[in-house]
């Protein structure tokens, strides 16, 4: 759906860190989605690596209350890579091993181009080398 946006791990992770110079952006492009009916769709691999990264960084506790987050908010969307997209993602690593994109990476463009998905809430540049909006890149 046009309105949903892809929720990339450094975007999850700037909604749920107050500290993170991205916050104020993120929290600008999820109300506008959003209230126009849209909802964040992340992947399960997307979840882990936003829970461990909280966890790094700001401890055990940060890490539940985003996995608390996302589980409570009706505007996420949670999609399992499952067999399938892992396969798809698999041969996307390999066609694009010349690129820098890690295996999460691929899951999430498999995922978004399965659901028609072309922004997302991320800082990471491998988004756009994919063809995606990446909409918390510097302008």
């Amino acid at each position: 759906m046009a309105r949903d946006l892809f929720t990339d791990t450094s975007g999850l992770y700037a909604l749920a860190d107050r500290r993170d110079p991205l916050q104020a952006r993120a929290q600008q492009w999820v109300l506008s989605r959003v209230s126009a009916g849209g909802r964040l769709v992340l992947t399960d691999y997307i979840l882990d690596e936003a829970c461990t990264l909280a966890k790094a960084r700001a401890g055990a506790a940060a890490a539940l209350r985003l996995l608390a987050l996302v589980e409570a908010s009706a505007g996420f969307r949670l999609e399992w890579v499952g067999p399938d997209r892992f396969e798809a993602a698999k041969a996307w690593f390999r066609k694009h091993s010349d690129h820098g994109y890690s295996f999460t990476d691929c899951t999430s463009f498999v995922v978004m181009r399965e659901l028609k998905i072309r922004d997302a809430l991320t800082s990471d540049r491998h988004f756009v080398e994919a063809g995606f909006h990446g909409l918390l890149l510097p302008e």
